[in-house]
């Protein structure tokens, strides 16, 4: 197989995925066959890309042209290989996570959450591998609009608004910011190419520190604040489509964006020399010290997750913002770190809901005998957002920490030091009830132990993928060397 035909079939593979699941519809044990099978042929074209890129190979396809100077075209470079291969190896989990929650808990229309989950994957695949600006920005936009019906799944009032908030937030940022900056892009640089280096050194420093802003704020996946409030209100959806917008997808495109935007439009030594991107490291700093500590008040469980995952996403921008090939490496690890963490803990929260209906952080107390497997697994997520070996957040937060120090950057070493010390005070207590303290009388009137097999399966896997990235981290560690030029 040719590499281009393979980068095709990375989009082609999910695509026809969806349209065999909606053919399947009424067929439950069919359409679950086609959605693990997809994802797992997903995987074996991305992994088979993977070992040319880490060859030096930059595969790519021919361009389709829209009109002058607009093309479609696909190319794979190093960050995009990271970011296909973390979401196309965690659909596979997650289809089998969701194959146990949907079933579990009856939930309607399993056909549609199917199929928009497979159109959401071949968006997924899109992002990674566009070549420029005007792809990326197609397939970005085929994200939110596939995502939008998971999220409003339940189809109640609370689902609705939040679908609302969902929507206008993403699309108005978008096409408001991030298209104006593309077409401005392409006006000036003549060219929305992604290449090594950069493509605006010609322009003024004002010029790029307009089009820095637009893109970080246009980005809405990032969930920079204060453009972050749809992320909290999209957790009134099923647990697998949390999921999704956490770890496999939606806010990994927003920052994936983000640092490729960084990398390959403005280039590292332009924004260096422009000296216009300082404040971008204050954004991100305050965004992830602000959503730690709002974390730390939430009581139920998935919205504490949720305001984790604004802070731990703003890691990333910041360490794209410290502008040195040791923070870019740091900042293309964290988003692989945060996937794996932070999916094993909503998988978590989804078979404590499964299991025992329980939502809320002070129910929780005593569960880790009930639920060991989950609790467990929990605690490996729980270790990884902080920071603690043997996890993998710990490598990421090392090369971050490493890059502030080396590049003199006191204010972004002096967040992720408090924010550490706020993601354990909200974590860890919640692992310290789970296992050590006892349930309340009456707490656990119904007798329950872990959350069905595909559940406790998936979890089980996304935690001991937490730790492999930890010991052999030498994949991950690779390709983002080749992302910064960073030699062993």
């Amino acid at each position: 197989m040719s590499a281009e035909v393979a980068t095709l079939l990375a989009l082609a593979v999910p695509a026809a995925t969806a349209l065999l699941i909606a053919m399947s519809d009424g067929r439950p044990n069919q359409r679950e066959t086609v959605t693990l099978t997809g994802a797992a042929s997903l995987f074996a074209v991305v992994a088979g890309l993977a070992g040319q890129v880490l060859g030096g190979a930059r595969p790519s396809t021919g361009a389709w042209a829209v009109m002058p100077g607009l093309e479609l075209r696909l190319a794979v470079e190093p960050l995009g290989m990271l970011f296909a291969l973390v979401a196309s190896s965690l659909w596979i989990v997650n289809s089998l996570y969701s194959i146990g929650y949907m079933r579990a808990n009856r939930e309607p229309r399993q056909t549609s959450f199917y199929v928009c989950f497979a159109v959401a994957l071949a968006a997924t695949m899109g992002i990674a591998f566009a070549a420029n600006l005007f792809t990326l920005f197609l397939f970005y936009e085929m994200l939110t609009l596939s995502t939008y019906p998971l999220v409003v799944h339940k189809q109640d009032g609370e689902a609705v608004r939040a679908g609302r908030t969902y929507l206008g937030i993403l699309l108005s940022s978008s096409i408001v910011l991030l298209l104006t900056a593309i077409i401005w892009i392409q006006l000036r640089a003549g060219t929305g190419e992604f290449r090594p280096g950069g493509i605006v050194a010609a322009m003024s420093p004002g010029e790029i520190g307009v089009l820095l802003a637009m893109f970080a704020f246009g980005i809405g996946k990032a969930a920079i604040m204060p453009v972050h409030r749809w992320l909290p209100a999209a957790m009134v959806a099923p647990t697998p489509v949390s999921a999704l917008l956490h770890a496999v997808a939606v806010v990994k495109a927003g920052v994936f964006c983000v640092v490729k935007v960084v990398v390959y439009v403005f280039g590292l030594e332009t924004l260096t020399g422009a000296g216009t991107g300082g404040w971008l490291v204050y954004v991100a700093g305050a965004t992830v010290l602000i959503a730690s500590t709002i974390a730390l008040y939430q009581g139920n469980l998935k919205r504490r997750l949720a305001y984790s995952t604004v802070s731990q996403l703003s890691y990333v921008v910041l360490a794209a913002a410290v502008l040195t090939p040791l923070s870019i490496v740091g900042a293309a690890l964290h988003i692989a770190a945060h996937a794996f963490g932070k999916i094993t803990l909503f998988f978590a929260a989804g078979a404590i809901y499964t299991a025992a209906h329980k939502t809320e952080v002070s129910e929780l107390d005593g569960i880790g005998r009930r639920m060991p497997w989950t609790m467990g697994a929990f605690a490996v997520g729980a270790l990884s957002m902080v920071g603690v070996p043997p996890t993998v957040g710990f490598v990421s937060k090392w090369f971050i920490a490493g890059a502030a120090l080396q590049a003199g950057q006191y204010f972004a070493l002096t967040v992720i030091v408090l924010s550490t010390l706020l993601n354990a005070g909200y974590f860890l207590p919640i692992v310290y009830a789970a296992f050590f303290k006892r349930a309340h009388a009456g707490e656990h009137a119904h007798e329950h132990g872990e959350a069905p097999w595909p559940i406790v399966v998936a979890l089980t896997a996304t935690a001991a993928g937490t730790v492999l990235l930890f010991l052999l981290p030498g994949l991950p560690l690779e390709l983002a060397r080749q992302l910064a030029g960073v030699k062993p």
